[in-house]
């Protein structure tokens, strides 16, 4: 294992069934860390659910200053639910507090499953379930409904871009969707239950994608503990979506202590920055009387320990 000091990255684990997001952190936490040495610094890039699996992009190192570029991306699914019941929970490892069958009165058919999904698409108010990490009143809320407490939330505005019917044999459906972040997918199954008059519990749930990294970059527990290093994504990548400043080390040295930097640049927005292939950090561009100006946000240790 390379020395935990030296890397900084992101893996895009393919979760287990079961595990919490913290404990799939703190397993790479331990894979990572050298013994007798600092444990390394982990964090996650998008909390899922023990039920579901799939991508949950961990970050290591410096990388970790960067998480919120997969708190706010948009994420992918693919899910399956069952309209005949509904749990406390949501999903299939709830408590059973309704079950709904289908009658000659109340047939639900896929051209009527594919009219309500279209109502679920665009931005839609959804509120987030009870189970789940949002804090109420200083308290997670999934602690306070386990603790027998009425737990309230307030509507919150998301977006789907895409709820595509994979599969319909009534009572499940399965769908892949697309959508902004802080969607909740066991919200949105069982929404679009109410909307037919069923339950909507989530049986199957697996994340395929977070801000557009494709499935094939997930790899698993047991290809971590044999290749380690060699499955960590550099962080140039994980901010391959900003614009990229190339800047001289006479200005690096600058920026690295925090300078604003005059450039010859054309866009605006937020960049990232660098040296000879060496990421710095990144930053804001904003119009100046002449020219660009780039202003420091985040800087990079390892960065000011190679230039300053």
């Amino acid at each position: 294992m390379a020395d935990s000091a030296l890397i900084s990255g992101i893996v895009f684990l393919d979760k287990p069934h079961g595990w919490t997001s913290r404990q799939a952190v703190n397993a790479l936490i331990r894979l990572f860390s050298t013994p007798g040495h600092k444990r390394i610094k982990a964090g996650h890039g998008g909390t899922l659910d023990p039920l579901a699996t799939g991508m949950l992009p961990i970050l290591l190192g410096e990388a970790t200053r960067y998480a919120d570029y997969g708190l706010t991306a948009e994420k992918s699914y693919n899910v399956s639910f069952d309209l005949s019941y509904q749990t406390d929970t949501l999903d299939r490892e709830g408590q059973v507090m309704v079950r709904f069958e289908k009658t000659a009165e109340q047939a639900i058919d896929e051209e009527a499953l594919r009219a309500v999904l279209q109502q679920f698409t665009g931005r839609i108010d959804q509120v987030p379930p009870a189970y789940s990490a949002i804090r109420v009143n200083g308290q997670r809320a999934h602690k306070a409904a386990r603790a027998g407490k009425e737990v309230e939330l307030s509507p919150r505005l998301v977006e789907i871009y895409q709820a595509e019917l994979l599969a319909f044999e009534f009572p499940v459906v399965s769908l892949h969707v697309r959508c902004s972040k802080g969607t909740y997918i066991r919200s949105l199954a069982r929404d679009i239950g109410q909307a037919l008059g069923m339950g909507g519990c989530v049986t199957e749930l697996r994340r395929t994608s977070t801000g557009g990294w494709p499935e094939a970059m997930m790899v698993s527990l047991e290809m971590l503990e044999e290749k380690g290093a060699a499955c960590v994504v550099p962080l140039a990548q994980w901010l391959r979506d900003l614009h990229r400043c190339n800047i001289s080390e006479a200005e690096a040295r600058r920026f690295l202590q925090g300078q604003r930097l005059q450039l010859d640049e054309s866009c605006t927005g937020e960049a990232s920055v660098f040296c000879r292939d060496i990421l710095l950090g990144n930053a804001q561009l904003k119009p100046g009387m002449k020219k660009m100006i780039l202003h420091p946000v985040r800087i990079l240790p390892s960065a000011q320990e190679q230039f300053l």
